[in-house]
């Protein structure tokens, strides 16, 4: 009935989509092996993209030729840019998406990608012979034979939904749980563990009252993720709203703990430290009195409102009594409760930096499977297990970023060599060189790295030359050109910042940060050079960054390398981290907890970000 494949991808979720795609597109003959076809890409919790460093992801996802930020553009309802009051090394891009459109774009453009082909059907069993992976079984009894597999299963993997003291088997609402890959793992020798996620109730939108809340618009200028001009910015946007809890809310919520399956134990696994369920949050943060809840649409036209914050497995009853007691939910009418899911995943530790298993060859994992949450740490993972996948096939070398050269780097780095025993989530914090893994420059790092193994297009090379001649060109234009003060004072004084009183050259007085572009590209020769040369916005935004954060990125690549060569730097016994105050609360309890006896080894601890291992070298005089 089938022939056999180069590449077999287990899922369809956001790794599994990702992995597919590359895996075609760098021709090798795919097969993606979905329990639900109609689910392709499903956005499980919040329907958004992007965030604090995932922005970063997807955009670098894009730089590679993946799909994830095409298919955000094509179905954003609303786009922000987080953290535009700090530097452009913070700047985060950040998409509301609609839930049903973003699912059925993905399907269709995997659809037209060519050399792939999509089976439905449970994966229950996996093919092995002298620990070498030949293909998998399904369900209904079929074999098909692979030259590698890429198991991307999410949170079905023996999923198990909470809600209150009801307990069902499931890998989400309304879907059956995947067996038999775990047990066959297992018996190969694999570690396997647990891990819990939740999400919370999603609710109908005519039922709410939204002059209670606060908007919450999108940028009046909204950018987009892809690089590629094929997808356009958005005209218009929909607007979330914000409400808050109160003491009210929270201890009509305490009168649920009893039967929380966090509390009362049926829940062992851990979940996601970062975004922790609100029972969990009103038990940690006791003396809080109110936690924030964003009120989010699922997309253009549904009524289906998610209510981000409010994550909870408490009974129903109770989510019911205790949301109706927040501003502008005194009449909420109920979509679907809130739930916990506790589902299989396997330490990465047993991974090698291409995702494939060091047990089994020719087999990959990728996204939850993994112990990371989100969707695009999944779609990351899966692009990366797709490309090595046909490279490994193919007897190519294989592609693996580094730490300084994209944060899809830093985050298989992590979880190899550090491993996590909790939801693994992107930050900024996690990179310690942030300053040149920006999100505006993801296309010019890792596109030639793309265009190189045969995955990015032709086009998307063309552009990023493009936009680095252009760039080069502008930051030499600025350094060549001399301004006079008359020029340039009235300028300064407008932005309250020194005025010269003899001619200098123009990129030393752009550096300043009192100045932005857009208040020296009124000069007529600036405004001269911009026109004749078709300098466009974000060739202005490269070159505004280039010239004024030169000096930031040079500190930031001898740091690196003091890094390097202080690695091993021994840790006194005993050492009493609760005194190195700059420390972050997880680096505290989890470097007290193990005690590592150097400095490399508190590195690759879960938790411990590059900047609290520079912070410990500073602190030991280093």
């Amino acid at each position: 009935m089938f022939n056999q494949y180069d590449v077999i991808v287990v899922g369809g979720g956001h790794a599994g989509s990702e992995a597919a795609a590359a895996a075609a597109n760098l021709g090798g003959k795919t097969l993606l092996i979905t329990m639900s076809l109609q689910n392709i890409a499903q956005m499980s919790c919040n329907p958004a993209m992007g965030g604090i460093a995932k922005g970063q992801i997807v955009r670098e996802i894009d730089a590679l030729g993946g799909y994830s930020g095409i298919v955000t553009d094509k179905t954003a309802i609303q786009f922000k840019m987080l953290n535009k009051s700090k530097g452009p090394a913070m700047w985060s891009p950040r998409a509301q998406s609609d839930r049903m459109r973003f699912s059925e774009c993905w399907r269709l453009m995997l659809e037209q990608t060519k050399n792939l082909d999509f089976y439905q059907d449970m994966v229950n069993g996996l093919l092995i012979e002298n620990n070498i992976i030949v293909g998998v079984k399904t369900a209904l009894g079929i074999t098909i034979k692979a030259k590698t597999v890429i198991i991307t299963a999410g949170t079905f993997l023996n999923g198990l939904i909470h809600i209150g003291d009801k307990t069902f088997g499931g890998g989400r609402a309304g879907e059956s749980a995947s067996t038999g890959i775990t047990e066959d793992l297992v018996k190969y020798g694999f570690e396997a563990g647990r891990m819990k996620t939740g999400t919370p109730p999603r609710v109908d939108g005519r039922s709410l009252d939204y002059s209670k809340m606060i908007e919450q618009p999108g940028d009046e200028i909204p950018a987009k993720f892809s690089y590629l001009p094929t997808t356009k910015a958005l005209q218009k946007q929909r607007s979330c709203y914000m409400s808050y809890t109160s003491i009210e809310v929270h201890n009509l919520l305490r009168e649920g703990f009893d039967r929380s399956p966090m509390f009362n134990g049926r829940i062992k696994s851990i979940g996601p430290r970062y975004c922790p369920s609100i029972e969990d949050k009103i038990d940690r943060f006791a003396s809080k009195e109110r936690h924030q809840l964003f009120v989010e649409p699922e997309g253009w036209d549904t009524v289906e409102v998610y209510v981000n914050g409010f994550s909870t497995s408490l009974p129903d009853d109770i989510q019911d009594k205790a949301l109706r007691k927040v501003p502008g939910f005194e009449n909420v009418k109920f979509f679907r409760y809130g739930y916990a899911i506790e589902y299989d995943y396997f330490p990465p530790t047993q991974l090698t930096h291409t995702l494939e298993t060091k047990r089994i060859k020719n087999l990959y994992f990728a996204g939850q499977i993994n112990g990371t949450t989100g969707y695009e740490e999944a779609a990351a993972q899966g692009l990366m297990a797709g490309i090595n996948a046909v490279l490994n096939i193919t007897n190519k070398p294989p592609f693996i970023l580094k730490r300084n050269e994209a944060y899809i780097g830093v985050l298989i780095d992590d979880l190899i060599t550090k491993g996590t025993e909790e939801p693994y989530r992107m930050f900024t914090s996690r990179a310690e060189y942030r300053t040149l893994l920006r999100q505006d420059n993801a296309d010019l790092r890792l596109t030639p790295l793309s265009y190189k193994i045969g995955l990015a297009s032709k086009e998307r090379m063309k552009r990023v030359e493009e936009k680095q001649v252009k760039t080069d060109l502008f930051v030499k234009f600025l350094k060549d050109l001399s301004v006079k003060p008359e020029e340039i004072n009235p300028i300064l004084e407008a932005n309250n910042t020194a005025l010269i009183n003899q001619s200098m050259k123009m990129f030393k007085i752009a550096a300043r940060p009192q100045l932005s572009f857009n208040d020296i590209k009124v000069l007529p020769k600036i405004t001269t050079f911009i026109s004749e040369n078709n300098i466009d916005t974000e060739i202005v935004e490269q070159t505004e960054i280039h010239v004024k954060y030169a000096g930031y990125i040079e500190k930031e690549k001898n740091q690196a390398d003091k890094l390097n060569r202080l690695e091993n730097v021994k840790i006194p016994a005993n050492f009493d981290y609760n005194k190195v105050k700059s420390l972050s609360i997880e680096a505290k309890q989890k470097l007290t907890k193990i005690q590592p006896t150097t400095i490399s080894q508190a590195s690759r601890i879960s938790g411990v970000s590059p900047s609290d291992i520079s912070v410990l070298l500073v602190y030991m005089g280093r």
